[in-house]
């Protein structure tokens, strides 16, 4: 194990619900009487890209004005609304990142181990989340990032991870990756990477088969994950890390990582 990979929405941080409310504000700026709840959220976010999302949508209630010469045009531009509705509410108010986060992040650091992003979030979502964290030189921090920008072709297709790896010059076997979503974990499958979970209230109900890992969050001291069998510390380091990643790639075909332990996804996976 000589890197890891982050997802950024709903991974790094709970980043769904800021999407959402941006959403609806872009909605109400562009004179649309569109209204999106948690519900019908979470349905639409297994459209992977917000304009892709946005189209989606619209054909559903408006299918012959969403197919116009000019719908995509349309959608670029409600969505450019979203953006900067939801970058300024991230650095506004600032989203905390998810139990564990900055403590692996950190503890990466001090060994030497190269860290990525593979996200298809746009380059200013990104920059909006991680300047609050890490500063205005956060980027320095990553040794790869992809991102929309990078890799247009969303999740599930998996370019975006192989585009990190070919700048870190390492093999998939050599990575972890770290997902909250069905979607993003098969691109990181589909790229050969073993991949944790952490699902979001989200994603909690996505299909998870192939993980190396499903559990809550990362954990902290303060914020300890429930025992996981085999395991006497409550929260997931490099250790435990190396530990599952030793017992995957030792065990199994790199296309195919499953959990080392069953007791390790105490998370519903419904497939």
């Amino acid at each position: 194990m000589q890197a890891l990979i982050f997802d950024v929405d709903g991974t790094l941080a709970d980043t769904e619900t800021a999407h959402l409310h941006a959403f609806n504000a872009a909605f109400a700026d562009a004179g649309l009487d569109w209204c999106w709840d948690e519900a019908l959220y979470t349905r639409l976010l297994k459209v992977a890209g917000g304009k892709e999302r946005l189209l989606h949508y619209w054909r559903m209630i408006e299918r012959e004005e969403a197919e116009g010469a000019k719908a995509w045009e349309f959608v670029e531009a409600v969505h450019a609304l979203k953006t900067r509705h939801y970058t300024e509410r991230v650095r506004d108010g600032g989203l905390p990142l998810r139990p564990g986060i900055a403590r692996l992040l950190d503890e990466a650091r001090a060994a030497g181990m190269r860290v990525a992003i593979a996200t298809t979030t746009t380059p200013a979502n990104l920059d909006a989340l991680l300047q609050v964290h890490f500063g205005a030189t956060w980027r320095t921090r990553f040794a790869a990032i992809g991102d929309a920008a990078t890799s247009p072709a969303k999740k599930p297709a998996p370019d975006v991870y192989r585009d990190v790896l070919e700048q870190l010059g390492l093999p998939a076997v050599a990575c972890v990756a770290f997902e909250d979503s069905g979607n993003g974990l098969l691109a990181a499958r589909a790229a050969g990477i073993p991949t944790v979970v952490t699902p979001s209230g989200y994603t909690a109900h996505d299909c998870f088969d192939g993980a190396l890992a499903v559990v809550p969050h990362l954990g902290d001291p303060q914020t300890p994950l429930q025992p996981l069998r085999g395991e006497a510390q409550r929260w997931v380091d490099l250790a435990m890390l190396r530990r599952w990643h030793r017992h995957a790639t030792r065990t199994i075909e790199p296309a195919s990582f499953e959990a080392p332990d069953a007791a390790l996804s105490p998370v519903n996976s419904p497939c």
